[in-house]
């Protein structure tokens, strides 16, 4: 499932670039005029901050939470649970790509439609199977148009034998 509310805002566009590191004053609101800050080409994974249901979202009152090291609070990740990407599942992320329809720019209320899909295998060199799973998010607006659409894909090693 994908936030079915992520509102852009001038502020979290200049604070995502700087989190990447990135000085272009057309994602800086303080360094250009407002009404031309775009957002950077990846800006849209930070959708993931309005979604309650994302995983690696921390939960309020929860015991803990399950970070990017492993697990760093004690808890154990839900290996039954839906990402392409991350240590989730016990895959990994392997590509991301976007293509933008327009660009993302502050006012925008954006929903992420989120669809499976291609599924492939291959081969490992190392012995056993590759299975490589797309997911597709779509960001649309208020009239439902396509801002930008992401394709992630994860891969996950399925050792010879195993069920």
């Amino acid at each position: 499932m994908g936030a079915e509310n992520f509102y852009v805002e001038a502020g979290h566009i200049m604070m995502f670039a700087r989190s990447i590191g990135d000085e272009n004053p057309a994602f800086d609101p303080t360094r250009t005029d407002p009404s031309t800050v775009v957002a950077p080409p990846t800006f849209v994974q930070s959708s993931a901050h309005f979604d309650p249901d994302y995983y690696l979202r921390p939960k309020i009152g929860a015991s803990g939470w399950f970070g990017s090291g492993g697990t760093p609070s004690g808890t154990q990740p839900d290996v039954g649970g839906e990402s392409t990407g991350g240590r989730q599942g016990g895959g990994l992320h392997a590509e991301q790509h976007f293509e933008y329809h327009r660009p993302v720019v502050p006012g925008a209320a954006l929903t992420a439609r989120v669809s499976d899909g291609e599924t492939w295998e291959k081969q490992s060199s190392r012995g056993g199977t590759l299975v490589f799973r797309e997911r597709i998010t779509e960001y649309v607006d208020r009239n439902g148009d396509a801002v930008v659409t992401a394709r992630s894909v994860g891969v996950q090693v399925i050792e010879d034998g195993a069920s």
